[in-house]
This record gives C-alpha cells, sequence and structure tokens, in this order.
C-alpha cells in the first residue's frame, strides 16, 4: 500500500502544473484532462483536476497543505524569489522543524519543511543549481477535530503513527501517519528525537492538524486521496473519498 496522490479540483490543470514543473522542479504527465505531477519517488504525486477555480484557503477547511521536504530550505527560498515567487522568511517553528510558506497560483498552500533544523543542516547538503532535486512531498496535511476517528481509519488500512508533536501554543497538535514498517529512533512518539528523522522520509505522509471537538467544513477543491493497493474505494473518516491508485 502506497498513499500515491493527492487530488485537487484546479481552474487550469495545464497552466498549474507549469508552475509546479518550472518552479517546484517536479515532472508531469497528462491523464486525460487531468495532469499527475510529483518527483517520481516513493512519495505521491499530486493530480490536478479541471472543474475548480474558487478556491480560498479557509483554517476553517478539512483540507490544509502539502509539504514538501528539502535538504536546504534557505536554497529553495533564494530560487523561489529568484523565480518571483513570494515566499515567506524561512524559521525554525518550536520544535517542529525550519520552515517557510508559499502559494501556488490557485492559492494552494505549500510548506517548505527543511529535514534538519536550523542549525543541524550539513554543509552542502543541496546543489545550489539544482535545490529540489532531492524533494519529496512529505506531508498531505488535513485538519480534524475527531483524532481517535481518523487514527481507527488509518489503521484499518494499514497504515501506523509514526510521530505526535505538541504545539499546544496554537491549540493544536500534529499526527502523523504513513503506509511503512520503518520504526521511528525513540519508542515514545512525542519524542523530539523523531522529528529530523520523519522529515527525511522518502514517502508521503498524511498529517491531521488536530484541534479537539472542532469542526471543520468540507473543502471543495479537495477530491480525496488516491492509494495505491486499494481494492475499492472508501470515504474516511470525515466523509472524504479515498480511491484506488
Amino acid at each position: 500500500m502506497k498513499l500515491s496522490a493527492v487530488l485537487l479540483r484546479v481552474a487550469d490543470p495545464k497552466q498549474l502544473t507549469d508552475f509546479y514543473t518550472d518552479v517546484l522542479g517536479m515532472t508531469a504527465r497528462a491523464q486525460g484532462a487531468n495532469y499527475r505531477i510529483g518527483y517520481g519517488g516513493q512519495d505521491a504525486d499530486l493530480l490536478l483536476m479541471p472543474g475548480g477555480g474558487g478556491y480560498a484557503h479557509d483554517g476553517g477547511q478539512r483540507y490544509w497543505k502539502i509539504g514538501i521536504t528539502v535538504p536546504d530550505v534557505d536554497l529553495a527560498v533564494s530560487h523561489l524569489r529568484e523565480k518571483g515567487v513570494e515566499v515567506s522568511e524561512p524559521k525554525q517553528f518550536r520544535d517542529i522543524g525550519y520552515m517557510c510558506h508559499l502559494k501556488d497560483p490557485e492559492g494552494f498552500v505549500i510548506e517548505l519543511l527543511q529535514h534538519d533544523f536550523q542549525g543541524n543542516r550539513p554543509d552542502n547538503a543541496a546543489d545550489p543549481a539544482a535545490p529540489f532535486a532531492k524533494a519529496c512531498i512529505g506531508q498531505i496535511t488535513l485538519r480534524t477535530g475527531d483524532i481517535t476517528a481518523e487514527d481507527a481509519f488509518c489503521r484499518a488500512q494499514g497504515m501506523q503513527l509514526l510521530s505526535v508533536q505538541d504545539v499546544a501554543q496554537y491549540g493544536f497538535d500534529l499526527h502523523f501517519y504513513a503506509f511503512t514498517d520503518d520504526v521511528p529512533p525513540n519508542p515514545d512518539l512525542w519524542s523530539v528525537e523523531n522529528r529530523e528523522w520523519l522529515w527525511k522520509r522518502p514517502y508521503t505522509t498524511l498529517e491531521f492538524q488536530h484541534i479537539a471537538g472542532a469542526q471543520f467544513a468540507p473543502a471543495p477543491d479537495y477530491r480525496g486521496l488516491e492509494v495505491q493497493g486499494l481494492s475499492t474505494s472508501l470515504r474516511d473518516a470525515f466523509g472524504d473519498p479515498v480511491r484506488p491508485g
């Protein structure tokens, strides 16, 4: 089993594909009216589907973002700014990671997350001429008010919980699931020790921003997930589709 794609409905799949390939270094192939784009490794793709165009990032909706993990966020930011892309200033966010954020041309949020915490990055971690050469879609992030139901659904599909991260200052915690047999270095899944390890995984994790008891609205242009190896279409704990890949 593999988390193989996140499905997004967009106004112009070809034009948005050009952004991801030209700016973020992904590769693409057409699938009928859709475009499948990604980095070509074990990680998930983006499947861009026509029919959208009204997306607005909203903290009250189920869908949040994708996260792209890279070896050197600073190099990636320099590259993006040279391309004219507006991106936030990188910073170490608590004991979570060294990161920054941007939006694609249709408003979907992208997080850039470094493999190592600020100050821990090895010298020459990335090629300045190709800052996204080792990039990975590391996270697909959804919001939930009921992590117990999400946990039951993920485990029923064969995913395991790899990390739990407390962000109490902002009123939420983060839970990361994946189709993998990998074992985190510290058996305490709340441990900070597991986080840099997690950002180096070559596959995509399903991340939940959990705000206990919160109610979230569907995001109409988020069309669910694709899982390679799934035998039949399902609905997740929220009711969004999960389809075979």
